[in-house]
């Protein structure tokens, strides 16, 4: 879906059943640029702190968002990303 969809920014929860947030990372950095590979990347998530920040960007995302978030605080992440684009 990432392939046909090509968005900005994806935005991924890093614990979900099955395939965690990183692998679906992965994944999507093993896509040459032109089918998403590439895509601005931010980790959603409850696991909050310095090491699962620095987790979430050495696996690729550019930022780490702590849950719960607000909307408005959810914008300026996503602004901040396309913007740095």
């Amino acid at each position: 879906m990432l392939i046909q969809a090509k968005p900005i920014v994806l935005l991924s929860d890093i614990g979900m059943p099955d395939r965690d947030g990183y692998m679906l990372l992965q994944q999507v950095r093993a896509l040459p640029s032109e089918q998403g590979g590439q895509v601005r990347a931010i980790a959603v998530t409850a696991y909050t702190g310095d090491f699962n920040q620095q987790q979430a960007l050495q696996a690729g995302f550019q930022q780490h968002v702590s849950k719960p978030i607000e909307p408005e605080r959810l914008i300026q992440v996503i602004a901040c990303l396309t913007q740095s684009a």
